[in-house]
């Protein structure tokens, strides 16, 4: 009985290692850029039709200027679900800031600041 506990403890504590793996854009294939959320089967098809076209991508800046519909938001979403470009994170997004809408934080911010004369 606790030798069944403790495998089960053991693949539980192995899958979800999994569940947050790191997926470099720049080596993975489709099934291993699906496997990110946020990512579909059309984005990966994209990605790589990109990738092949005009090589591996250098930053997070070229990955977002190639691939049709990753903005900053997107971007900030995917680097959090595990996507990497060159093994690094999405810098300067929600992640990076610590806010979680992905807002600037300061009185600049808001839309009621009245401009000084």
């Amino acid at each position: 009985m606790l030798k069944k506990l403790m495998l089960s403890i053991a693949v539980l504590v192995a899958s979800t290692g999994f569940a947050f793996a790191q997926v470099d854009v720049n080596k993975a294939d489709q099934a291993a850029l699906d496997s990110v959320k946020g990512i579909g089967p059309k984005m990966s098809k994209t990605i790589l039709d990109e990738r092949k076209k005009g090589g591996d991508f250098k930053d997070w800046a070229d990955f977002q200027g190639r691939v049709k519909g990753v903005g900053e938001k997107n971007a900030v979403r995917l680097s959090d679900a595990g996507l990497t470009v060159n093994g690094k994170p999405r810098q300067g997004g929600a992640a990076a800031s610590g806010d979680k809408n992905g807002k600037a934080s300061g009185k600049d911010s808001r839309k009621d600041v009245k401009k000084e004369k």
